[in-house]
């Protein structure tokens, strides 16, 4: 065995010693009603092509198959069998690209039985280019008991809050406080203690395809409240500018907002974030690993997590136009999920940045 593996496969076995020492308390119970996801990896593909099976995933019949296709330049869409359920819901899409390639929502729909949803892409100054991505589309209702975990979501269009969704039964609201920035608070979710916690991600969406980015400027907690602040940008100046957009919170379960399955599944702010932002199940706080590779890159290691179909997302952090991407399609060593992440200015120069990751499997 190489020498490299022989660490890693230590390592891990240290962290799952400790995790049988401190026991992590499950959060038990409630799925998501209906979600789907799904790895684009050919963006040119003809509609209505199967989509890589090891990178989908959904409520569907067992046996139907998420399809796609590509529709105009950098436009695509993805078909989700048997979960349609019209424009309600949250979506997520994150470019898997090293050469600043971005993508965005255009909109979801239902068509027949099926969940469509429609993804605009573009490579950096804002032109349309194919370029391979992760989506995810989920639908919740109800309420969680305390203690079992929380999800939240919202899609924000024409600077007003359009729907949204709280596990907690509480309040979710969204402000256009300046220009291209907007403050949504989601009441209830967060760990009781106010500590940090949990993890955000945030997705540009515009109808008309023109090209938008939107991110995390900043998040915090006060109490059980998650106040997420949301900066979106034109990509061709960089400038903040207003846009529709889609963010979630996901704490102690995946990101499309199931648990019990999945039951592996984490995510990691990189730094200064710590403690209950670096979580996994069922390793608990901090098992997590971050580490610098380059001028704008870095990888993610989620060990144990990579099971039978898996997804992640990636949504940059700051007070810049600057946005990170899924550098190529995570790695597997051994059950360890390596997820590289590249980060880039405006015009597509590589730059170090903050960022939030999210890793889910299946099962």
């Amino acid at each position: 065995m190489p020498l490299r593996l022989r660490h890693l496969c230590a390592a891990v076995a240290a962290i799952l010693a400790a995790a049988l020492l401190s026991p992590v308390t499950p959060a038990t119970a409630a799925t998501a009603d209906r979600f789907g996801f799904a790895y684009v990896d050919d963006p040119t593909a003809l509609p209505w092509t199967p989509l890589p099976a090891a990178y989908q995933y959904g409520s569907w019949t067992p046996g139907l198959t998420a399809t796609g296709g590509k529709v105009a330049l950098g436009r695509f869409q993805v078909r989700f069998p048997n979960i349609g359920l019209g424009g309600r819901g949250n979506a997520h899409v994150t470019a898997v690209a090293r050469d600043g390639r971005f993508c965005e929502l255009v909109r979801w729909y239902g068509s027949g039985p099926d969940q469509i949803v429609d993804v605009q892409c573009f490579r950096p100054g804002g032109r349309p280019a194919d370029t391979p991505f992760t989506v995810l589309w989920t639908f919740s209702s109800g309420v969680l008991p305390a203690g079992v975990g929380a999800y939240a979501s919202a899609q924000v269009t024409s600077n007003l809050l359009a729907q949204a969704y709280n596990s907690a039964g509480a309040p979710v609201s969204a402000s256009h406080v300046g220009v291209g920035i907007y403050a949504v608070r989601f009441s209830g979710v967060g760990e009781p203690s106010g500590i940090l916690s949990g993890n955000v991600q945030v997705t540009a969406q515009q109808p008309n395809a023109e090209p938008r980015r939107c991110k995390i400027l900043r998040w915090g907690a006060s109490g059980p409240e998650v106040l997420v602040y949301v900066a979106c940008h034109d990509p061709f100046s960089g400038a903040p500018m207003d846009s529709d957009f889609t963010v979630s919170f996901h704490r102690e379960r995946s990101v499309y907002a199931s648990f019990g399955p999945p039951r592996y599944f984490g995510y990691l702010a990189t730094p200064p974030f710590a403690g209950p932002t670096n979580y996994s199940y069922p390793l608990g706080i901090g098992p997590n690993g971050y580490a610098p590779t380059g001028p704008g890159t870095s990888v993610v290691r989620f060990p144990l997590l990579h099971e039978r179909h898996t997804t992640a997302h990636v949504t940059a952090i700051g007070d810049s136009p600057s946005y990170c991407t899924i550098q190529e399609l995570w790695a597997q060593v051994a059950t360890t999920a390596v997820l590289p992440v590249t980060c880039f200015a405006n015009n597509g120069r590589l730059l170090d940045s903050q960022y939030s990751s999210t890793f889910s499997s299946s099962v």
